[in-house]
């Protein structure tokens, strides 16, 4: 049963930092606290936002290839674990429920996953999501991940849901998370990713258009938010291997599937 007539989502545009867990923490938190500062009901980040979108899994593979893949798996982290009780505190102090994307190390250290955590206002993990098909080169990255975590929570303000990037062009997890109730969906894309090969519709299209297209048929609230990372502040011995940027183009979509630009800061975090 809702307890909140209103509620206030925020899409968090802003870029980690890129094979930096420690500092990409510490920004998480920040925004986490800037967005409870400026009302926000509940954030959410971008897909794999700690620590980041692995760009690199585009280019042909090679020596530096490889490098970058041993630094960012050294770069996941376990849930629970020390970052995600860090998330949850910040969550707690804010005040506001938490959504972000992050690369979910299992226990035995084998096999890396693109999650989606859940964490609310109450400083306590609700749950997680990991993503049930990496897409094309992803596979090279992240593993296979289960429906366990397809779902809705419970919130004061309504039931929340998410998914990861290409998950919404499948069928049947869509349907799950509508048929549980969802009333606020959270659509967690990398952001204008992975440019090499030309497509015939830009990536950041089909983002907006299969996040509304969500929106009208679950007839819920959408908050599409797309990562951001650019090619200057990739480090400089793997820039060779960052074909595309995360531009973010995030959008809060309405039940009837509208959708309006995010507002940005007059300087980009």
């Amino acid at each position: 049963m809702k307890t909140n007539d209103q509620f206030r989502l925020a899409a968090i545009q802003a870029a980690s930092i890129p094979f930096d867990l420690e500092a990409s923490l510490d920004k998480a938190c920040r925004l986490i606290l800037e967005a409870g500062a400026m009302g926000a009901t509940i954030a959410a980040f971008g897909e794999t936002w700690l620590p980041g979108y692995p760009f690199f899994c585009h280019a042909s593979p090679n020596m530096q290839s490889w490098r970058a893949a041993a630094e960012y798996l050294a770069n996941s982290i376990e849930i629970p674990g020390p970052e995600t009780d860090r998330l949850s505190e910040a969550a707690r102090q804010a005040g506001i429920d938490v959504v972000i994307g992050v690369v979910e190390r299992s226990r035995s250290g084998g096999s890396v996953y693109c999650t989606l955590l859940f964490i609310g206002s109450e400083g306590k993990i609700l749950g997680r999501h990991r993503k049930m098909k990496p897409t094309f080169h992803e596979r090279a990255m992240w593993s296979d991940g289960d429906a366990s975590g397809l779902r809705t929570y419970q919130r004061p303000y309504g039931r929340i849901s998410g998914l990861n990037c290409w998950e919404h062009n499948m069928m049947l997890p869509g349907y799950v998370l509508a048929a549980e109730g969802t009333e606020i969906h959270i659509a967690a894309w990398p952001g204008r990713e992975a440019a090499a090969p030309p497509s015939p519709m830009p990536f950041f299209t089909r983002q907006l258009l299969l996040s509304r297209a969500f929106a009208s048929q679950a007839s819920c609230y959408v908050i599409a938010v797309g990562g951001m990372r650019s090619h200057a502040d990739t480090p400089e011995r793997y820039r060779e291997l960052s074909l595309g940027e995360g531009t973010g183009d995030s959008y809060i979509i309405d039940p009837r599937g509208r959708s309006s630009p995010g507002r940005r800061k007059a300087k980009p975090s």
